[in-house]
């Protein structure tokens, strides 16, 4: 029985790799229709890893378009050196910590989107922000709604750069070690390091007394991704 389940298990990940290969060909020939399926099935997930990484739901729409535009122009030189999934979660996180960047070089001031577009189907005004947040939710955002939401969202915002990445890669999306390691351009164990830290971190922002003030859990995070193993 055990022969049957592995013989299953090999049979359905050829079925999926001929199936991503017959995807790709579609989409390096320029495919119209796959490419839409692509957007369909990878937009939202590119969307929520990018709000939460960003912390910003106006910029994580607009990198979230300029991902996808990657992808169509890069596509033609993607040769499966990793699951074209894999591959689109990379692009991702390089616009993001290239958009950090940006930010820290120029010192820019958040852009206000509060500003009215007219009346929306109820009759209230709409404001651009709201035309650019996609409204649906994620499995993650299914399990955790009204106030837990709020807190675990905004203690997630609070744990530093590398380690809310790989939170949000690991326990949020769902990627096994060795895809968070190829995304990130790093080894397992910095991978598994990075994981501990980071829950460490998350979980001290959550038990933290809610007397208002930012707890200090996030001392000792900030470690330049230098002086860790690669």
């Amino acid at each position: 029985m055990q022969a049957d389940l592995t013989m299953g298990n090999l049979a359905s990940v050829l079925a999926l790799q001929s199936e991503e290969a017959a995807l790709i060909e579609e989409l390096q020939a320029g495919s119209e229709e796959a490419f839409a399926w692509l957007i369909a099935r990878f937009h939202q997930p590119i969307y929520s890893l990018l709000a939460r990484t960003l912390q910003d739901r106006a910029d994580a729409a607009d990198l979230t378009q300029e991902v996808f535009v990657k992808v169509f122009r890069g596509v033609g030189s993607f040769h499966g050196e990793s699951s074209l999934r894999t591959w689109i979660y990379r692009i991702a996180l390089h616009e993001a910590s290239n958009q950090r960047r940006w930010w820290t070089r120029h010192k820019q001031q958040e852009v206000p989107m509060e500003q009215e577009m007219g009346e929306g189907d109820s009759g209230s005004q709409l404001r651009l922000i709201e035309t650019l947040v996609d409204p649906a939710e994620s499995p993650f955002d299914n399990v955790v709604h009204g106030e837990n939401r709020a807190r675990v969202e905004a203690a997630l915002n609070q744990v530093p750069e590398p380690y809310r990445s790989t939170l949000i890669l690991r326990d949020i999306e769902g990627f096994v070690y060795e895809e968070v390691a190829e995304m990130q351009g790093v080894n397992l164990g910095t991978v598994k390091s990075r994981l501990v830290r980071g829950r460490a971190c998350l979980k001290a922002l959550l038990t933290a007394p809610a007397c208002g003030a930012r707890p200090a859990a996030n001392t000792g995070f900030e470690v330049p991704l230098g002086e860790e193993a690669r």
